[in-house]
């Protein structure tokens, strides 16, 4: 008689936390969900002078619906983004809870991840399918709200980083910028990065490109409103053809590892730098072993990377897709294969890491 194999014993313990952790899951991904309701209906932004209110005063506010209102404010409660006194049945925002949520250019603004991640739950029919066939999925194929929330959700690290760390770090940039250089700000998206360095150094000349034409199309506006269009422009080009050379400063933030032959990129930033011009590339925070990423902050860039970088890397030419946690090694090994011989860590946060390259 053939022996029937049993079945592995389980640890109690163990189970129960895998549960804890799943639970805690469950309610982090239906609160997403009302993270994006409250955003788009204004619910946080009238409580951002922190004062306690009721449901009722709070849907009055917004021009919402009182019951609705209160089953949001429960949940919010129950999720630690709002505070709430059981004494007067009044829900209000913490000082920290206000930074985070009504502040759009706080370093901690979160309203446009979720925006991101609502994009991602809506583009899952696609996704599914990038992952049985192969062939990836552009960016430019993903639902409009994840081009908003990205914007929403890195500009803030921009402006806290970019002028006031990350330039200074690089070798004699920030001095060739208040002179007047020229910069390219290769994947610009909407433009944020680009706008801000031109609005930090009015007498440098900015070029942004982007191979999405309604990103583009955005940050033309953009940079109207900003008031910076006569020494910044945006064209429809790729990584590895825009135009223009002798660029004093080239510029990627958080896409190199997006591209799919970045390689490729190096090589045509090589070719567009003038003789003593600097690549700067700025990419999620990463160690080099996936072990050592095995953390919270990895955990959200494996997870954004699953859905977003990874499928967009395959669905262009070469595919190499480095992923959002490739690490500084890996990192080095593109970048230098593209020709560049000075490579180095600039600068870096929890969670990016600031490279400066130069021939």
């Amino acid at each position: 008689m053939a022996e029937t194999a049993s079945a592995p014993a389980i640890d109690p313990q163990k189970l129960n936390k895998f549960l804890e952790n799943a639970v805690r899951d469950m309610g982090a991904s239906l609160h997403a969900a009302l993270i994006v309701i409250g955003d788009r209906l204004g619910l946080y932004q009238a409580m951002g002078d922190g004062k306690p209110l009721t449901a009722g005063e709070l849907a009055s506010k917004t021009q919402t619906n009182e019951r609705n209102v209160l089953e949001w404010l429960r949940a919010n409660a129950a999720s630690g983004y709002v505070e709430y006194d059981a004494a007067t049945r009044r829900y209000w925002l913490s000082p920290e809870q206000q930074l985070a949520l009504t502040t759009p250019d706080s370093p901690v603004h979160l309203p446009g991840f979720f925006h991101m991640a609502a994009a991602c739950m809506r583009d899952e029919a696609k996704i599914v399918d990038a992952f049985r066939t192969g062939k990836g999925m552009g960016w430019h194929e993903h639902d409009p709200g994840l081009f908003h929330g990205c914007e929403r959700f890195f500009r803030p690290n921009y402006v806290a980083n970019l002028v006031s760390s990350w330039i200074p770090s690089l070798s004699g940039v920030e001095e060739k910028l208040k002179r007047g250089a020229r910069v390219a700000d290769i994947g610009c998206g909407h433009g944020a990065s680009t706008i801000l360095m031109a609005q930090a150094y009015p007498k440098s000349k900015f070029f942004g490109f982007d191979y999405h034409d309604r990103s583009v199309e955005h940050a033309r506006q953009a940079a109207k409103n900003a008031g910076v269009e006569d020494r910044v422009s945006f064209e429809v080009a790729p990584a590895k053809n825009y135009p223009g050379r002798d660029y004093d400063l080239v510029a990627f933030f958080d896409c190199l590892h997006d591209m799919g032959d970045p390689a490729g990129a190096a090589k045509h930033v090589k070719g567009s730098l003038a003789a003593d011009g600097c690549w700067m590339i700025v990419e999620p925070f990463a160690h080099d072993n996936p072990e050592q990423n095995f953390n919270p902050v990895g955990r959200v860039y494996y997870s954004a990377s699953t859905l977003i970088c990874t499928p967009a890397s395959m669905s262009q030419e070469v595919g190499l897709a480095l992923g959002a946690q490739a690490g500084e090694a890996r990192l080095r090994e593109v970048v230098t294969s593209g020709g560049f011989q000075h490579f180095r860590r600039a600068a870096e946060t929890p969670f990016n890491m600031v490279f400066e390259a130069k021939a």
